[in-house]
């Protein structure tokens, strides 16, 4: 091949290609400040958590709804067997890409039985709030970790587990302390049979 040829063949491979979309835009929980292309970001990946057992796995789903947004701004969680048969899912997107929750943090308890996740606002709202949920195997259902805490908030997205399901996060001291944050446990299986069915 001439040197005029290779010339123009790498023209038009320049051409030919998309220009690559800057790295901000395809990861990391931001509004961005004008949209992204609608054909950016083509590959999602979800985050798999196998239970320890690896009866069940929880995946988390980035949902892709706003060109403003990046596409793991919000999350769907779905919890499936080791089948692939899905349990149970809850989507926790909104319609526009800016007032739902993404996850931060997520982990299953040592025995397996409960998939704990936090999450905060994909718009910022209440920045100081990690809304947390609470998967239970036994009754296949989702409730929130504040309602096994008497309504307090949890100000913080890590949390730990001591076994077999005992959970440790942070809350306030006292009603608007948000920035007095204290730990509360909780243990799982306890707090989630008092519920009542509407709690999930």
């Amino acid at each position: 091949m001439g040197r005029a040829t290779a010339s123009v063949s790498a023209a038009l491979t320049v051409i030919l290609l998309p220009a690559a979309a800057p790295a901000d835009e395809c990861s990391g929980h931001q509004l961005l400040s004008k949209p992204r292309s609608e054909t950016s970001c083509q590959t999602l990946a979800p985050k798999i958590y196998a239970s320890p057992d690896h009866a069940l796995h929880a995946v988390v789903l980035p949902v892709d709804v706003s060109l403003y947004a990046t596409p793991d701004m919000e999350s769907r969680v779905v919890i499936r067997n080791a089948k692939g048969d899905t349990l149970t899912s809850k989507d926790y997107s909104s319609p526009r890409g800016a007032n739902g929750y993404y996850v931060v943090n997520a982990k299953w308890s040592p025995d397996s039985q409960f998939f704990v996740f936090s999450m905060s606002s994909s718009g910022g709202h209440s920045p100081w709030s990690y809304p947390t949920m609470v998967y239970s195997r036994e009754k296949n259902a989702i409730a929130k970790l504040t309602d096994m805490i008497e309504g307090r908030p949890l100000l913080a997205p890590d949390f730990s587990f001591a076994a077999p399901h005992t959970l440790t996060a942070s809350t306030w001291k006292k009603e608007g302390g948000i920035d007095d944050k204290v730990p509360v446990t909780v243990d799982l299986a306890t707090a989630f049979a008092k519920l009542p069915p509407s709690a999930d």
